[in-house]
């Protein structure tokens, strides 16, 4: 009897430390932008469908918006395509279009809604195509004062949630592939998965966009150091910007638009940890960075 009390009591305890998170978050809506190694290693892909589905069945609303840069370079390799990036964003021909959409929704949303699924008939999958979810316009990045033509790479412009909140009231999971169909002209284009999640999460109301990474979070002073700043806001992270790596500026910037834009908090988070959604979300810790809208009329320091 001894030992099974010794065993159980940790697990009650920490089942308990979850119970104020829980209330907090009951009913409301998590968008997590799926990426990085979780994305490739098959024990955390699993993880982290494990994750998600907790999170349903605790009463969150999770939505999950996903890109796909690993498999769709491989993709494009094996099509003897070649992969070339201009101011850090993927120079998409008509061909290669073909291709990231083939790879998005035919590969990587089908592994990740099975994935989900094994866990009973949750998740669904859809492309901001569907249902006009995103409209996009051709985005022509500046490169020194130069505007460059980078092909069907969008930026947004419009989300309609009508389907995702249908999705969502009838207790469904909707993964979301980060394409777009644009008003304009009628072409597909591809959307930087970062900035398609803030979107998205702005657009829901939701209470907290989590954006998955493969480092610790936002450091303080890299490289001299690796701590980890666990919390700043939204003046404190535009301050940053200009600084930072090239990888992390639209996950940043998504962190920004979205605490701008109505959701209470964006965090980035280890994807390289198991169960790091959980850690995050139901832990007095915390595991990543956390950014919060800044004081209503306090000092934005």
């Amino acid at each position: 009897m001894s030992t099974r009390k010794h065993t159980a009591l940790p697990k009650a305890q920490i089942l308990i430390e979850a119970l104020p998170w829980l209330t907090r978050h009951h009913g409301k809506i998590v968008v997590i932008k799926f990426g990085g190694n979780a994305m490739v290693n098959e024990e955390l892909k699993a993880a982290f469908a494990q994750d998600v589905v907790f999170l349903r069945h605790a009463g969150l609303k999770p939505v999950v918006v996903h890109g796909g840069g690993p498999q769709i370079s491989a993709a494009l390799d094996k099509h003897g395509i070649v992969s070339e990036f201009k101011a850090g964003l993927r120079v998409t021909t008509e061909d290669a279009m073909d291709v990231v959409r083939m790879v998005l929704v035919g590969q990587v949303q089908r592994e990740l809604v099975g994935l989900l699924n094994q866990h009973g008939p949750l998740a669904v999958g859809l492309t901001g195509e569907d249902a006009h979810t995103m409209t996009a316009t051709k985005h022509t990045p500046e490169i020194d004062g130069e505007s460059v033509d980078i092909g069907r790479v969008g930026e947004i412009t419009g989300i309609d949630t009508g389907a995702l909140e249908a999705l969502l009231a009838d207790g469904r999971i909707p993964v979301v592939s980060s394409i777009a169909r644009s008003a304009d002209d009628g072409h597909v284009y591809n959307v930087n998965a970062d900035t398609a999640a803030a979107a998205i999460a702005a657009a829901l109301g939701a209470e907290t966009l989590m954006v998955l990474t493969d480092v610790e979070g936002l450091y303080e002073d890299w490289p001299n150091s690796d701590e980890v700043i666990s919390r700043l806001t939204a003046s404190q992270l535009e301050k940053l910007l200009p600084d930072l790596s090239s990888g992390m500026v639209p996950k940043m910037e998504g962190c920004l638009h979205a605490v701008r834009n109505g959701v209470t908090t964006a965090r980035v988070i280890d994807g390289r940890v198991q169960h790091s959604i959980l850690l995050e979300i139901f832990t007095d810790e915390g595991i990543g960075t956390m950014v919060v809208p800044d004081e209503p009329g306090g000092d934005a320091q």
